[in-house]
């Protein structure tokens, strides 16, 4: 009869290991995810700061210009901001073209210019307009022409609009997906346990006693399986930014922190969440019921 009693104790736990492997392969999902969003965001600022604005010279006058220069420097929509005199801006033009033109042309017709990157947040078609006008207000005088990639400024915002919408959109059917996986993986695992809960009170045990040792088991599995999916992901994102070195640019401890932060508490929350509801199930139900 002993060994009868053991195996039916047995099979009244909770299969915890698979719980803790399914809740963290399903944060590592969602840690996948997060990672994409924050990195989508940041790799289409990154390209919208390629974006460079270039401010052709009338004047030669190397204090107007020295003058020009530090004002734009320290204006919030600029960033790298550089003087290219004719020899520079020749350079420039040989390296883009693959070829030397001083096999042709005697004299430099490529004119002085102040050239700087917009910051992210003012790469669109009106603020790069109020921009072009504010310069030349000022030094209207001292300019020929101010020149950026309108078309390319206008295509890069409306393809990030539209993929910022439809990742917002998968992002929130995956959020759905990943709580409701959580939610069942964590009451298949109390199911098996609910026998000891209703044997429990019905000697005598208060809801909070039956209870809080498995919110604090739930408190460990989930931060166990936040562990768990947190090392898988630094893993696959150390393994892509080894053959994507582009992201290394963009990589940004702060941001991955908070993300690692994001899982444990969707982790733990979770889990506590759907082991309180299971209990609290299983003690309003009848006896007879359980079966």
């Amino acid at each position: 009869m002993q060994p009868t009693k053991s195996s039916s104790l047995k099979k009244s736990k909770p299969n915890y290991i698979n719980s803790i492997v399914g809740v963290a392969l399903v944060l590592l999902l969602m840690g996948i995810m997060g990672w994409v969003f924050l990195n989508f965001e940041r790799a289409g600022n990154a390209l919208k700061e390629d974006i460079k604005v270039q401010i052709f010279l009338r004047t030669a006058n190397k204090d107007s210009i020295s003058q020009m220069q530090q004002y734009i420097a320290s204006q919030p929509f600029a960033k790298n901001v550089e003087y290219i005199d004719k020899e520079k801006a020749k350079q420039i033009w040989n390296k883009d073209n693959n070829e030397d033109w001083a096999k042709i042309l005697d004299a430099n017709p490529l004119p002085e210019s102040i050239d700087f990157y917009a910051r992210a947040a003012y790469v669109n078609k009106d603020s790069l307009n109020n921009i072009s006008n504010h310069i030349m207000t000022l030094f209207g005088n001292q300019i020929t022409e101010i020149k950026y990639p309108g078309e390319l400024v206008n295509n890069i915002n409306e393809k990030a609009t539209r993929f910022g919408l439809a990742f917002l959109v998968i992002s929130c059917i995956l959020c759905i997906i990943v709580i409701f996986s959580i939610d069942n993986t964590i009451k298949l695992a109390m199911f098996s346990n609910r026998f000891l809960i209703k044997t429990m009170q019905m000697v005598g045990a208060t809801r909070g006693f039956i209870a809080r040792p498995m919110d604090i088991k739930a408190i460990i599995n989930g931060l166990i399986s936040a562990i768990i999916a947190i090392v898988l992901l630094y893993g696959i994102i150390s393994w892509i930014e080894n053959q994507v070195p582009q992201l290394k640019v963009i990589h940004d401890n702060t941001l991955n922190f908070i993300l690692f932060g994001g899982m444990i508490l969707v982790g733990v929350a979770i889990s506590l969440f759907s082991t309180h509801r299971s209990v609290i199930k299983y003690l309003k139900m009848k006896l007879d019921d359980l079966y």
